[in-house]
């Protein structure tokens, strides 16, 4: 709000074990003043991971939410987190956390990921939906050149290269413009590669306190 001149409207997490966790968030910091509500539902990701949302009841009404799973070729239900998808009256918006490089993921996966977020996507335009918003963690590389160009930061620091795999898509009558929010309580000095880096919740087993290896993304929207 120091930043932007105002509270997020919306707030996507791509990471959640459980919805308890999100209601702790609300219930235990300055947050529950604003009267967020929550759209969470248990996906059959592997390590019980979830997308989540919260939005401001008093700026956005929610029309429908749900949890869209990704399905292999045979239609049979992938163990990775669900795409969250929820509409609201002037907006449809989903929460995306395709399947992780780590441990040997298959870029097959992700591109069932991207082909089923494309497939609602067609699908809300087929229905009238004249506004989607599509973010979060795509684990592929949203970098451009001429982000780098410009100086931009990634979003994730790897063997000391800065890499930008959460972003977003935007369908219909909207603009979004996008940064990467970089408060000086996210970062760490990277001391093994220079600069800074940042600052994770655990780094292997042993617990750091930090909120998140990934820096967290703001978007501004305007309806046209």
């Amino acid at each position: 709000a120091e930043k932007h001149g105002r509270i997020p409207d919306i707030v996507g997490f791509c990471e959640i074990e459980t919805k308890d966790v999100v209601h702790k968030l609300l219930s235990s910091t300055l947050l529950g003043k604003l009267n967020y509500g929550i759209v969470h539902y248990e996906s059959p990701d592997h390590r019980n991971m979830d997308c989540a949302l919260l939005y401001r009841q008093g700026s956005l009404k929610l029309l429908s939410s749900a949890p869209k799973h990704i399905l292999d070729e045979e239609g049979n239900i992938l163990a990775t987190r669900d795409i969250l998808l929820a509409q609201f009256d002037s907006l449809a918006v989903m929460v995306n956390h395709h399947p992780s490089k780590v441990g040997g993921g298959k870029s097959e996966s992700r591109q069932r990921a991207m082909l089923r977020m494309q497939q609602i996507v067609d699908s809300l335009l087929s229905e009238g939906t004249r506004r989607i918003l599509s973010m979060g963690d795509f684990n592929d590389e949203l970098w451009t050149s001429e982000d780098e160009k410009r100086g931009s930061r990634g979003t994730i620091k790897y063997n000391g290269r800065w890499e930008k795999i959460d972003g977003y898509f935007a369908y219909g009558a909207l603009e979004v413009g996008e940064s990467v929010y970089t408060h000086p309580t996210l970062l760490t000095e990277d001391n093994k590669f220079g600069g800074q880096k940042p600052l994770r919740t655990f780094v292997g087993p042993r617990y750091q306190g930090g909120v998140s290896d990934h820096l967290p993304l703001v978007l501004e929207i305007v309806f046209k």
